[in-house]
């Protein structure tokens, strides 16, 4: 194994949370700032809160807003067809009624 290449393991680390709390730990790294710790995350608080750096819960939530929009544009689509009035067809011949008409007044 190579000596001098692996960095030093500091025992008493300082973790700083945006709540306020602070604890130590071991780390190969200094000092540390985290959003989120035991102290205020729901899971150990039991409280609901969202936690969102990058507005992903803002865009999931514009989007489904977007697609109840366009269920209900499509919807309206759909019934406006429904509604549309077209001719009826009973009370028009058919091409073969009007052939079968054609051909009784030829033999007669």
């Amino acid at each position: 194994m190579r000596a001098n290449i692996h960095p030093s393991y500091n025992t008493d680390i300082k973790v700083t949370c945006a709540c306020g709390s602070v604890f130590s730990t071991g780390s190969t790294m200094g000092d540390m700032r985290v959003e989120i710790c035991s102290n205020c995350h729901p899971f150990y608080t039991g409280t609901q809160k969202f936690v969102d750096t990058l507005g992903q819960v803002d865009k999931f939530q514009k989007r489904s807003q977007d697609s109840a929009k366009k269920a209900e544009v499509k919807k309206a689509v759909i019934e406006a067809r429904k509604a549309r009035t077209t001719p009826d067809k009973e009370n028009k011949p058919s091409l073969k009624d009007l052939l079968m008409q054609a051909r009784k007044n030829l033999n007669s």
